[in-house]
């Protein structure tokens, strides 16, 4: 996992007056990524737009200074939905391979933009983004295709259930992590919060996940459930112990039930 190597060995600023000069220079013109949720939210997107498009067009930089003042999560979206309004399919592909995080992740909205995706090409589309190096492109990406995948719940777990088998723990993850009922800074999944057992089928394949990252992920799932279904929270935990007794279950099964008395 090149990203929590990254993380280990430069653990990066906890808090913004942290962040040295020389760094959020290099942040803002796309010559760094950030390490933490700190340095990733001290950015100045507007620069950070001159540096990774310099040709941008003039209603793609009064988007980005627009969107400046917003939240992250809806200045990433609006500069997304910018990327996607005005420049091309190929210009955006390109920057998904941009040195900066920021850029990756504003990628993930402006693909999430484009209506014209069914819920498999876009889950296509943003694969290698779910699969990034760094996790704060692997957050924004979830982020920014849940709504989408939340208007068609069932198709959205069908087309997920595969990624459940993936090699990679980055897209196992992302199988349980996009749809959890409570997802961070998400709206909250209704059908989800009556009725967890639809959501089954991406967490029985990772029950016994041998990535702790993973395992964290499905333990969050029921956990969010948890607070409206305590019961259903209890049976799949007590079930799940019985039929994989493993020391990956065990954990993920104590911290699903962590909110429940």
């Amino acid at each position: 996992m090149r990203g929590n190597e990254l993380n280990m060995a430069s653990p990066g600023a906890s808090k913004k007056s942290d962040v040295t000069a020389e760094h959020l220079a290099a942040l803002n013109t796309g010559k760094a990524e950030a390490r933490t949720l700190t340095e990733a939210l001290v950015i100045d997107h507007p620069a950070l737009l001159a540096a990774a498009v310099p040709d941008a067009p003039s209603e793609l930089v009064f988007a980005a200074e627009a969107a400046q003042s917003l939240g992250i999560l809806k200045r990433m979206t609006a500069i997304g939905q910018a990327l996607h309004e005005h420049l091309g399919a190929d210009h955006i592909h390109a920057l998904t391979q941009h040195r900066s995080d920021t850029v990756r992740g504003w990628t993930c909205f402006a693909i999430a933009a484009d209506s014209s995706h069914s819920v498999a090409s876009l889950l296509d589309a943003v694969k290698p983004l779910a699969d990034d190096h760094l996790f704060t492109v692997r957050e924004w990406v979830w982020m920014a295709v849940r709504p989408r995948m939340a208007e068609e719940l069932e198709l959205s777990i069908h087309e997920l259930t595969p990624w459940t088998g993936e090699p990679s723990a980055n897209l196992r993850r992302f199988a349980s992590e996009s749809l959890r009922p409570r997802g961070v800074w998400a709206k909250h999944i209704a059908e989800f919060k009556s009725s967890p057992q639809f959501g089954e089928p991406l967490l029985e394949p990772l029950r016994s996940d041998p990535h702790r990252y993973v395992q964290d992920s499905v333990a969050n799932w029921i956990n969010d459930a948890a607070k409206d279904s305590p019961e259903w929270a209890r049976a799949i935990c007590e079930r799940w112990n019985a039929e994989s007794p493993t020391a990956a279950t065990a954990y993920i099964t104590k911290r699903a039930l962590r909110s429940l008395k």
